[in-house]
């Protein structure tokens, strides 16, 4: 099982060990594109601060993040699992797993990123600022600068098991997984269903959305749920008490939509 999840916004300190080792990530085959990000958004950061934080969406009160951007190259690395917090990650939890769930999450878990594309959570990187919807002047916009490395690395490591996408829109537009590997992709949508009058009524939540997320793969990881495709999530689900409601593909090569039905939001 392959778990594609998006980054947080916010992120924890950079560690005090040793810097970045970009040859180290998992996925090798993104390094190329990776040292091009990270070359322009360090010669970026390092240059007028009003301008960078134009490209990068950030408020005055987020000028620290230049700075913090500008130093990548020397700043300490710590495990992403460690580096990206926020509703999904808070819920998620993963320092508080036991050591099989820990393990699981290490080879299951994929976080994608729009200065690394993508890295494991035990991939090694310093903090730092940069989304997915971010437009870079030398390289465009990375969701669309992504596409091209991604779509050589992701089916491998996708291998021949269920990938579960809980990306956002953003995050989803650096790669689509197609033909064979999309039939075997389950996206996952959250709704809130109450009672109202004695009709019952729906809606889709958008914090409380990460946060289910964040305890849906939590939940897989600790009971060891290995499920091959989206027809065995579905059924992994719904005996850890989820109520699913699942939307099968209409033809080959399209992913499963899951509507996971929560009746409390918290």
């Amino acid at each position: 099982m392959l778990v594609l999840l998006p980054p947080s916004e916010g992120k924890a300190p950079s560690g005090r060990g040793a810097p970045l080792k970009l040859e180290s990530l998992s996925l090798p085959g993104l390094t190329a594109a990776r040292e091009a990000v990270l070359d322009e958004l360090v010669e970026l950061c390092s240059g007028d601060d009003d301008k960078a934080r134009e490209v990068l969406g950030l408020s005055e009160g987020l000028r620290g993040e230049v700075a913090k951007n500008a130093g990548l190259r020397s700043a300490g690395a710590r495990p992403a699992g460690e580096i990206y917090t926020g509703v999904l990650y808070d819920a998620l939890d993963l320092a508080s797993l036991d050591a099989a769930a820990k393990r699981r999450a290490a080879r299951s878990l994929l976080v994608f990123s729009g200065l690394w594309g993508a890295v494991r959570v035990t991939d090694r990187i310093p903090s730092y600022r940069c989304s997915m919807g971010v437009k870079l002047p030398g390289l465009g916009a990375l969701g669309s600068y992504w596409r091209t490395p991604m779509a050589s690395a992701l089916p491998e490591a996708a291998g021949d098991g269920l990938v579960l996408d809980l990306r956002s829109s953003a995050y989803a537009a650096a790669w689509k997984p197609k033909g064979e590997v999309a039939g075997r992709t389950a996206t996952v949508r959250v709704l809130h269903s109450q009672v109202v009058n004695g009709v019952e009524k729906r809606s889709v939540v958008s914090h409380f959305n990460k946060a289910t997320k964040g305890r849906i793969v939590r939940a897989l990881l600790a009971a060891g749920a290995a499920p091959k495709d989206p027809a065995e999530l579905v059924k992994a689900l719904r005996d850890l008490g989820y109520t699913v409601e699942a939307e099968t593909p209409g033809r080959t090569g399209k992913a499963w939509s899951l509507d996971v039905v929560v009746t409390e939001i918290h």
